[in-house]
């Protein structure tokens, strides 16, 4: 029997650490579906063309390191192209049809990959919250930037995700609302567990 757990929000707001938490705890399966816009992103820098490599993406793609400024930037440039957009479509509405349970987690999951999901969450959290976190992050990696770069790279990222024609981002109208900006982790997961089991009883 399926069960679809649709996790939506902006870069850094902890989408994916709720989406992991969440997946453990119930047993399902987890996909984030913002590394297949990484790897077709990570493709197109490699001189490959976008929509080409969303038709032809596999699953050993997305495997490497993705995670990096250039390649997120890469993700958000390739994510507004509608061929794009409608090539990685059937592979996540499988997954989220899958026996078991799926928690997917992306920009657009409730709203248009999955509007009949069983439970839908909006994670968000401050610009200036996420960008400390994310400026962490890559710090901890070794990378070379700042704070304000990484504010600008933000909202920048932002804007473009808000504003596209296809599948903006925006929190689907019976999502539960989720802001990081000043809760833990495991205080936001355990809001998103007794949500989920409230609604699977």
């Amino acid at each position: 029997m399926s069960f679809t757990v649709a996790i939506d929000g902006p870069a850094a707001a902890g989408k994916g650490t709720i989406a992991r938490a969440v997946a453990d705890h119930f047993g399902f399966a987890h996909l984030d579906t913002g590394l297949l816009y990484r790897a077709v992103g990570a493709r197109m820098l490699t001189g490959v063309d976008a929509i080409k490599a969303a038709k032809a993406l596999r699953p050993e793609d997305l495997n490497g390191d993705l995670r990096t400024a250039e390649i997120a930037q890469a993700a958000s440039k390739v994510a507004v192209i509608p061929e794009v957009r409608a090539a990685l479509v059937d592979f996540q509405r499988a997954f989220a049809r899958r026996a078991g349970g799926a928690v997917l987690d992306g920009r657009d999951i409730g709203t248009v990959i999955c509007p009949d999901a069983d439970v839908k969450l909006f994670v968000t959290a401050s610009d200036q919250v996420r960008a400390e976190r994310r400026f962490l992050e890559l710090a901890a990696k070794g990378a070379e930037t700042s704070r304000a770069k990484v504010l600008a790279d933000l909202r920048e990222r932002d804007a473009r995700d808000s504003a596209r024609a296809t599948a903006p981002l925006t929190a689907a109208a019976d999502a539960l609302v989720l802001d990081t900006s000043e809760i833990s982790a495991k205080d936001a997961t355990a809001a998103a567990v007794a949500h989920i089991a409230k609604l699977r009883a």
